[in-house]
């Protein structure tokens, strides 16, 4: 969470701006076996360091910390941690043009600058993430909410 807490200060430093998005809808054709390399942000965060630092100018290095998982045992993971069905969650229509796979190979960027993730513990991770959220809630929802004002107010 470290990670993620430096991330939006250095947002606020400098006035870059990003959208956080967190729905409960899937998004599929109910093939949600498709595989992602989840990171933990810390894991990202010292990746990004390594690259800046040590990287070659001009070169491109891809993060992945070889955490692939499908991203319905994952949204299961998330409700069965938030002590909710795992059922609970609502269908939606795939996006046009959807990827079937975001799998990731870091062998160079470990070859290269020697980075391996940290943080290999998926379901240890993901529970910190909930965590923070939950005890946090005070110091990210009026900004959720501020954006998404926003965005209505945009027709979006």
């Amino acid at each position: 969470m470290e990670g993620t807490f430096r991330l939006l200060e250095a947002v606020r430093k400098y006035g870059v701006r990003y959208h956080h998005v967190s729905t409960d809808e899937v998004y599929g054709d109910l093939a949600l076996d498709d595989p992602r390399d989840w990171i933990h942000t810390e894991d990202h965060s010292s990746a990004v360091w390594d690259i800046l630092t040590r990287g070659r100018m001009g070169e491109t290095y891809l993060i992945g910390a070889d955490g692939e998982r499908d991203n319905i045992t994952v949204l299961r993971m998330i409700l069965e941690a938030m002590g909710r069905d795992p059922e609970d969650f609502d269908w939606v229509a795939d996006r046009p043009g959807h990827d079937r796979r975001y799998a990731i190979d870091s062998s160079k960027l470990q070859r290269e600058l020697g980075w391996r993730p940290a943080h290999t513990d998926f379901a240890e991770g993901l529970r910190a993430t909930i965590d923070w959220y939950v005890a946090n809630e005070a110091w990210w929802r009026p900004a959720k909410e501020a954006t998404e004002a926003r965005y209505r107010a945009q027709g979006q």
